[in-house]
């Protein structure tokens, strides 16, 4: 079902510049207006929008996500699976802190 700009935020939590932005650089488009005007984006736009959010919290930029988002399966994966490593990196070296936050508030 197409959904308007409006529910594409309310059901994706992403704001309408973002919407706007992800068709600025080609990562979206819409499929067309409804009888008020107003833009719609069809399931395939709104899958791509899903696949976008993720990929932003994964870390990737915009720009990044357009060059990954339509690569082929092997070469996503690569990709990924380096993400993937990186983000472990970052967990390790954040439980790292912790532990010495932990320690800084013990010889307080």
């Amino acid at each position: 079902m197409d959904m308007t700009l409006r529910e594409i935020g309310n059901t994706f939590g992403v704001s309408r510049r973002a919407v706007q932005g992800y068709e600025k650089v080609g990562l979206i488009s819409a499929s067309g207006k409804n009888e008020r005007g107003h833009l719609l984006y069809d399931e395939v736009s709104q899958e791509r929008i899903r696949r976008i959010k993720l990929f932003q919290q994964m870390g990737f930029t915009v720009k990044e996500i357009r060059d990954i988002i339509d690569a082929p399966d092997d070469i996503l994966k690569a990709v990924l699976e380096n993400q993937a490593k990186k983000m472990k990196e970052q967990i390790d070296n954040m439980e790292i802190m912790i532990g010495e936050v932990y320690g800084l508030i013990k010889n307080l």
